[in-house]
């Protein structure tokens, strides 16, 4: 007979109402238990995986204090909210995250009523906590503010406007800074454990805020007040930063013992005004190869739970950001002005071996995408040459700086966009969808994208020795696969190559959607062009086709308002060249999560959707 598998507390808790019938006691079982089935789930379907399992403790211990989602919580990296999203509801969708039709892989408001914002970038979730406070500010029973920032994302220079402004204001708001060593990390022990439940406890408060009335009748006493207290708590706590921002400092603290999170917290929704608990968690805690290893098991695919190796081939295909730190590391050898610019994206944009072997050349500027653009220009104005690698969707958070600081002084930058494009798994905030349409409008940039790894390489090349700031973007993941480091430096600014010359239709493919045009182009007789310059455009070869075609299509990895094929329209009306033109490109909504063919077959722009789509255009 089978035997009966012991009941587990989590069984019974499906939304943050189940978990407040948990006794203070079993709350450590409980912790474990989530951790436990985390891990199982995570290793099954693959996800953000270490982030998660560090605030395991501190995501119980909030629902378990707060009352939500009437209190609102704002999860900042939102890839730290897998149990967030567990204890909601979701539970038993956790194996369906970042799948096509399952849970979004970040906080997303549609998706859920606890969820008070969809969170993807970073350093965002003070702003709007602050908003949301300041909205509430004379309601009666106004909700509890909290927001989760964590992972680094404090280093984001918005954080910091944000709490200037709500420190300023005095809202009622609490933040929560996971610290779990990718920001900041001082020492958590005894000490600080006590101090904090003493600092935060109902008496200290009542003993604090009546000695402040009494003495702010007297300016001077209550100025001696502030400074003795202040000098107090910051020979025992790393305090002042916050405090002259108007924040009430408690912490550090353990963020593993829910159970003095639990009394902390509870502890600090009875005070009034901005509020800053310091929480120091360890990254992957509970999995030894999460804890040993931060990058690599951060985000995961399936892994063998024993191993912590990928379930699968071992077969490593080359990536375009694998071809990004051949090129680097190769140009570097030869021109000792290069330097490299990350922000917070060594190991996912190609970096890493460059940092080991170039690391007085390596800058990661933490998550701050705008300082990263302007610091580049810098280096340029003193005769480097800055190659910024950065994803798509966080270029988007310095565009001002490429205009301003970059592109108007016509600074010599290369900037090597990894992500571009349609990205997948990680959803509608990480979908590179933009960049070819933003910086088209920006004067002086030459505009790249490559159809295949080989030409990625000599577009960095060709962008490298270009005098001025230029762009090669290129998708996540390889392209053609038919890498074999053909290194050539040759290619000529602005110049299309003709792939196969045709009839009628001309495919003016634009990047890595050039591989899903090949057989169309063969069945259709079409002449198919890798265009590969978006800015400047092959305008010679456009004149060519128009006298000898009746149609275009143009196709690209990017939004087709103001991209790509809007650049070849304008061309045309500009020229009064009568040819009829399809653009074919990202539709104008924000797509969902899913594996990247699931995405393109979903808007059509896999190979039987194109064909489909031009066959209809030319009949």
């Amino acid at each position: 007979m089978e035997e009966k598998k012991a009941k587990k507390i989590l069984d019974d808790i499906n939304f943050p109402a189940d978990l407040k019938k948990t006794p203070p006691e079993k709350l450590p079982e409980l912790c474990e238990e989530v951790r436990n089935f985390l891990i199982e789930s995570v290793s099954q379907s693959g996800g953000h995986f270490g982030s998660n399992l560090g605030v395991v403790e501190l995501t119980v211990a909030l629902h378990y204090t707060f009352d939500t989602p009437k209190d609102i919580l704002i999860w900042d990296v939102g890839h730290q909210a897998y149990p967030h999203k567990m204890l909601t509801g979701r539970k038993d969708k956790l194996h369906t995250i970042r799948k096509y039709g399952g849970l979004a892989p970040f906080p997303k408001k549609t998706e859920s009523e606890y969820d008070a914002c969809s969170v993807g970038h970073t350093s965002t979730s003070i702003s709007s906590a602050c908003g949301m406070a300041l909205a509430n500010r004379n309601k009666k029973n106004a909700p509890q503010i909290v927001a989760v920032i964590g992972d680094g994302a404090l280093a984001g220079g918005m954080a910091f406007e944000a709490l200037n402004h709500a420190g300023d204001v005095g809202v009622d708001m609490l933040v929560v800074l996971n610290d779990n060593k990718m920001s900041i990390s001082p020492n958590v022990g005894g000490l600080e454990k006590y101090l904090t439940k003493i600092i935060s406890s109902s008496s200290f408060v009542s003993v604090r805020e009546k000695g402040r009335k009494f003495f702010g009748r007297v300016p001077i006493l209550e100025k001696f007040l502030r400074r003795a207290e202040k000098q107090a708590k910051g020979m025992l706590v790393p305090s002042t930063l916050f405090e002259q921002l108007g924040f009430e400092y408690y912490g550090p603290i353990d963020g593993h013992d829910v159970k003095n999170l639990v009394e902390v917290l509870s502890n600090l929704k009875k005070i009034r005004g901005p509020k800053f608990l310091h929480v120091v968690t360890t990254k992957g805690k509970g999995y030894a190869q999460a804890e040993k290893d931060e990058f690599s098991l951060h985000a995961v695919a399936p892994f063998d739970l024993e191993t912590g190796k990928k379930n699968g081939s071992s077969t490593k295909k080359i990536t375009f950001s694998d071809v990004f730190s051949d090129w680097i590391c190769e140009k570097a050898r030869k021109d000792e002005k290069l330097q490299a610019i990350t922000p917070a994206m060594c190991e996912g944009s190609g970096l890493s071996q460059f940092r080991k072997i170039f690391p007085e050349r390596f800058h990661d500027v933490g998550i701050a995408e705008q300082h990263a653009v302007t610091f580049s220009a810098g280096l340029s104005a003193q005769g480097a040459k800055p190659v910024v690698s950065i994803y798509s969707s966080f270029l988007q958070r310095a565009y001002d700086q490429i205009i301003h600081d970059v592109a108007l002084e016509n600074m010599d930058v290369l900037f090597a966009i990894d992500r571009a494009g349609v990205v997948g798994p990680d959803g509608a905030t990480h979908n590179g969808s933009f960049d070819l349409s933003f910086l088209r409008a920006v004067p002086n940039l030459v505009i790249m994208a490559p159809s295949c790894e080989n030409e990625c390489f000599a577009m960095l090349s060709a962008g490298y020795k270009h005098k001025g700031p230029a762009v090669v973007r290129y998708p996540r993941g390889g392209g053609s696969g038919k890498y074999n480091q053909e290194k050539y430096n040759s290619l000529e600014i602005g110049k299309a190559k003709i792939i196969r010359e045709g009839k009628k239709v001309a495919i003016l493919s634009f990047g890595t959607m050039l591989e899903n045009c090949k057989k169309n182009a063969e069945e259709l007789d079409a002449t198919l062009v890798d265009m590969r310059f978006v800015k400047p455009l092959d305008e010679e070869m456009l004149k060519n086709l128009a006298e000898t075609h009746k149609y275009f299509v143009t196709i690209e990895d990017n939004t087709i308002a103001g991209g790509a094929g809007s650049a070849v329209n304008e061309f045309l009306a500009k020229e009064n060249l009568k040819v009829k033109v399809k653009n074919l490109g990202l539709p104008d909504k924000f797509l969902e999560h899913g594996t990247r063919e699931e995405l393109l077959k979903e808007i059509g722009l896999d190979e039987e959707g194109i064909l489909r789509v031009v066959k209809s255009f030319i009949l």
